[in-house]
């Protein structure tokens, strides 16, 4: 396995993670409907983030 395929499946089980642990308590949280929003909020910024750094790795390697 390269070192691209590798980094890929890193960012992938990121995503995933990022989704699985962060979607979750937004969608099905006992919360009130501000303690959602602002979750939801740091899991939006948290995907622009990890975006960010994708898109930098990308360019980077090429």
């Amino acid at each position: 396995m390269g070192n691209r395929t590798l980094g890929y499946l890193i960012f992938l089980v990121l995503f995933l993670l990022l989704t699985f642990f962060g979607m979750g308590p937004v969608l099905m949280a006992d919360g009130s409907l501000n303690e959602r929003i602002i979750t939801l909020i740091f899991v939006l910024f948290g995907y622009m983030i990890l975006g960010g750094v994708f898109r930098f790795w990308r360019k980077k390697g090429k």
